[in-house]
């Protein structure tokens, strides 16, 4: 698995790289096929925030994407949070796939999440204006597959091929079911 290690508003570290590659390469020894790992760790400069150190992680394999975020007064504490709710992401994501291919003894719960965390921001002086852009590649899938990556995800879209070729959105509704939104 290929891991890449930054820090942004904070150094890293020898030693919390080390740790970063060696709990990240745990994971993929455990749960093998995820190709990209992406660590980054951010430290929070408002003061009155307790909990400043954040680590971010981003997992890429499969042709899906696990994310997780944690936050806390140390780096390495931030680290093993992160590391737990991804182990937890993976677990979770497994169930569901043998669940779907067995669903007279599990039944399929689809739920929410989409690929992408948007830091937005708006001016006060003029319409709100684009301040991230993300490309990814898209694998054709089901509207359950990926409804199931939102869930996965936590996101409340998520923008896919459909198994035709043809761009599709799934998406949290507010009464707690799923919509879809195909393209003529």
């Amino acid at each position: 698995m290929e891991v890449t290690i930054r820090g942004r508003n904070v150094e890293v570290t020898d030693r919390l790289r080390a740790a970063a590659e060696e709990k990240v390469a745990r994971l993929s020894r455990h749960h093998e096929g995820w190709e990209q790992a992406e660590v980054q760790f951010i430290e929070e400069r408002n003061p009155r925030i307790s909990a400043r150190e954040v680590c971010e992680a981003t997992l890429r394999g499969h042709g899906r994407i696990i994310r997780a975020k944690a936050a806390s007064a140390d780096s390495m504490t931030s680290l093993d949070k992160v590391v737990d709710k991804l182990e937890h992401q993976i677990d979770k994501l497994k169930s569901r796939l043998i669940s779907r291919s067995h669903p007279k003894h599990h039944p399929v719960d689809s739920g929410p999440a989409v690929e992408d965390d948007d830091e937005t921001a708006t001016d006060e002086q003029g319409p709100p204006r684009i301040v991230k852009t993300k490309q990814f590649d898209m694998k054709p899938m089901t509207p359950e597959e990926a409804a199931l990556q939102m869930d996965v995800l936590g996101h409340d879209f998520y923008l896919f091929n459909n198994t035709d070729g043809v761009a599709a959105v799934v998406y949290r509704r507010n009464d707690g079911d799923i919509g879809l939104i195909e393209a003529s």
